[in-house]
């Protein structure tokens, strides 16, 4: 699919803006008969954010000059910006806002801003909307506020939900007052979990005298339930420095997790709020930390396998933003762009860049094999299947309706990055051949 189809999808899909919530019910997983992956072109459920393929970038992790059209090439949709902390250790200047905007619409991407919370003001933030969207007229929809406030500390204390919540409420109505088209993300917190046992807490562990320990989300939700556009998190799976290094099967099974943590997010919001909010994870690797060179960190080959596979499911769950953590890094294994090198899971977005815009039924039989599959605007069936496995597999696909003859095929792997394989026959049997830990992508005419 060319890149300019992909982009007008895109752009189609953000006249919306925000659109609807996906509904509070629980997503039912779609099942399949014991080892056979199925598709049912016909059963359509509904548009695939183009929101799903973002990253994060600022000025302290800006793309070298000799990468910049591998940036532009990358097929990142939605950039977060200055991404991290730095929002909250510096003041955003405007010529660095100027910048951002420059290169977003170099890459074709879409902005989001996040404007600092512990150096900042109701008046300071909505000075910087003003400069944006009025007095240079950049339009920029998507904005939030501060950065992991459950994990960060103000004034060498950790920040209490009642502050924050009641500070970024004024923050968001001054912001809203200068531009009320802008919508905001929140509370953007460190982490996110399947159940109310596995989310923040204030404070972090409990304390000698009993403190009750207050929920971060649930907080939040109470308090500025009515404001906030989108709920945002963040998702870093297998942090923990006393575990060791991240290893390959803990990636492969750490999958499983995520489309109940979106079930689990949708209901507390619903049963909290009344409504149905859309949802964002706005930063999301498997490790923030600077570790590289190990099978499962970040720069790994098998990060991209996992990766391709969260998209997915954070597709099915109706996910309205995804962020991936970082475009660029100067240092450690975080980055898509790593001086001259490109990570595996640049290669990722390239292959969702051919994906389709609509997504229509598909399911997995097959233990560590899952698939995925949409249409795209010219009415091509796209069909991807990742192979989580560290074997080949030959599986047999089933799409309802149509007689499999050829397809085009896109495949990453341990020898393709992201490869056009040209016109493939299928086998009379409809068996795929799946090499070990591979993405591959058929895309199937009208």
């Amino acid at each position: 699919m060319k890149r300019s189809i992909f982009f007008l999808g895109l752009c189609l899909i953000l006249l919306a803006a925000c659109g609807p919530a996906a509904p509070s019910t629980p997503t039912v997983l779609a099942t399949s008969a014991a080892g056979v992956l199925s598709v049912d072109p016909k059963q359509d459920l509904g548009p695939i954010s183009p929101y799903l393929y973002g990253s994060n970038y600022g000025p302290w992790t800006a793309v070298p000059a000799d990468m910049l059209q591998e940036a532009f090439n990358s097929h990142v949709t939605v950039l977060r910006w200055p991404g991290g902390a730095w929002g909250d250790q510096n003041d955003i200047q405007t010529y660095q806002l100027d910048a951002f905007i420059a290169f977003c619409k170099q890459m074709g991407a879409i902005p989001t801003i996040s404007v600092g919370f512990q150096n900042a003001t109701p008046e300071t933030a909505a000075a910087l909307v003003r400069y944006a969207n009025i007095e240079m007229g950049y339009k920029i929809t998507y904005w939030s506020i501060g950065n992991e406030p459950d994990i960060e500390t103000l004034d060498g204390k950790k920040i209490d939900p009642v502050y924050y919540n009641k500070q970024w409420r004024a923050i968001a109505l001054a912001m809203k007052a200068v531009d009320p088209k802008v919508k905001i993300l929140g509370p953007e917190i460190s982490q996110w979990g399947t159940d109310l046992s596995k989310t923040p807490k204030y404070p972090p562990v409990q304390t000698p005298t009993g403190q009750e320990r207050q929920d971060w989300m649930t907080e939040f939700l109470k308090a500025n339930g009515d404001l906030v556009d989108i709920v945002a998190v963040h998702r870093y799976p297998l942090y923990s420095p006393s575990l060791g290094p991240i290893q390959v099967d803990q990636l492969r099974q750490e999958t499983l997790e995520w489309n109940q943590m979106v079930v689990y997010l949708r209901t507390l919001i619903h049963d909290t709020t009344g409504r149905d909010i859309p949802i964002a994870f706005t930063e999301v690797n498997s490790d923030p930390s600077p570790a590289l060179g190990g099978v499962g960190t970040p720069d790994s080959f098998y990060n991209a396998i996992w990766y391709a596979d969260v998209l997915g499911r954070l597709m099915s769950e109706h996910v309205f933003m995804v962020n991936q953590f970082v475009l660029a890094n100067r240092q450690g294994g975080l980055g898509l762009i790593y001086g001259s090198q490109l990570r595996p899971t640049y290669y990722v977005f390239q292959m969702y860049s051919r994906f389709g815009t609509e997504q229509v039924y598909a399911a997995s039989g097959v233990p560590e094999v899952t698939v995925y599959a949409a249409r795209s605007t010219d009415g091509t069936l796209t069909i991807m299947v990742i192979n989580l496995a560290d074997s080949d597999q030959k599986v047999p696909l089933q799409v309802k309706g149509v007689t499999l003859s050829s397809a085009d095929v896109w495949r990453f792997d341990l020898t393709h990055n992201a490869t056009d394989l040209g016109t493939q026959k299928f086998s009379a049997d409809g068996i795929l051949d799946l090499p070990a830990q591979s993405i591959s992508l058929y895309l199937l005419g009208k």
